[in-house]
């Protein structure tokens, strides 16, 4: 059961002061029994009061303002957390899709999960649904294989795509990081009406590596009858276990974003996030991102209050 020390900061700075910073955080650990937190502490530019509540994925949601005007918005969160999901995982490989539907039929939840949507490319969808030859396989079976296709099939490379890259766009480029590659799977696995979700969250450095590590990152969790919800993570072809710390769950990556909000003021403004992640050795994994941003000026305007979105992370 590993303990792990992560440090998270998102920083938002602008070219001149803003005001009335109305902002939304995910990044309170997911209530689970496969993790345990210790300790967490936040601290946010101004000090501002949070208000906290459960949204309807289960995902504990903080609500701030900064009201004063700033040019600087730093969101720090401190975090210990013990996981205690094993390494060796009992999944059910027998169940298929008539144990699935007499456990989703009466569950308007995952009902919801297992419907796919509608994209231009969905032809191509089919053809890797029929190189994957569901027939006959159990749920947790096919959830692997196509964890497996996707790995082998798809190019991690960072910075060709970003939080509004659809799927019909990862499609053609055969290529984006964790965040692309776990919404082409829901695609798929919702097209066979697997009920699937994404998640976001940490994914913490082992001994053989893995893409993603000490940055925010995704993945998706299956749900396989007898069993319950299971996490596959595309971007490394694995089972997840106890090197991933789970944030928050939903359809896609919009409900699950780490910090997103608005602001008032002409202003152009630049995001940073930094993240590390440390064992209980004193080892540490960090990285920082700087995010490209859309800008927002116009210096025949300045006088005017506008208002603007705040800048949201890719998840690496």
């Amino acid at each position: 059961m590993p303990i792990f020390k992560i440090h998270h900061i998102t920083k938002y700075e602008y070219d001149r002061p803003v005001k009335e910073s109305t902002n939304e955080i995910k990044i309170f650990p997911y209530q689970c029994v496969d993790q345990e937190i210790l300790q967490h502490q936040l601290d946010i530019t101004d000090q501002p009061e949070i208000f906290q509540y459960t949204d309807y994925w289960g995902n504990k949601i903080g609500l701030f303002n900064v009201l004063a005007p700033h040019k600087t918005l730093i969101i720090e969160s401190q975090l210990i957390i013990r996981t205690t999901l094993s390494e060796t995982l009992n999944i059910n490989f027998i169940s298929g899709f008539d144990e699935l539907k007499n456990e989703v039929k009466d569950n308007l939840l995952l009902l919801e999960l297992s419907r796919a949507d509608a994209i231009k490319s969905q032809k191509s969808i089919d053809e890797i649904i029929a190189i994957l030859n569901p027939a006959n396989k159990s749920i947790a079976e096919i959830a692997q294989n196509c964890n497996e296709f996707i790995y082998s099939n798809f190019n991690y490379i960072k910075g060709i795509t970003n939080i509004e890259t659809t799927v019909d766009e990862i499609l053609e480029l055969r290529s984006g990081v964790c965040q692309d590659f776990a919404h082409v799977m829901l695609q798929i696995l919702r097209t066979l009406q697997i009920p699937s979700r994404y998640v976001s969250g940490y994914i913490c450095p082992n001994k053989d590596g893995m893409r993603g590590e000490g940055a925010t990152h995704a993945w998706v969790e299956v749900f396989i009858p007898g069993t319950g919800w299971v996490g596959l993570d595309p971007t490394n072809n694995v089972w997840v276990t106890n090197t991933h710390i789970k944030l928050a769950v939903g359809n896609h990556f919009n409900d699950c974003t780490p910090a997103k909000g608005t602001f008032k003021g002409p202003a152009r403004q630049k995001l940073s996030v930094y993240v590390s992640v440390g064992y209980e050795d004193g080892h540490v994994f960090e990285e920082k991102t700087n995010v490209q941003m859309h800008t927002v000026a116009d210096n025949d305007k300045e006088l005017l209050i506008e208002e603007n979105y705040m800048g949201q992370q890719q998840q690496q």
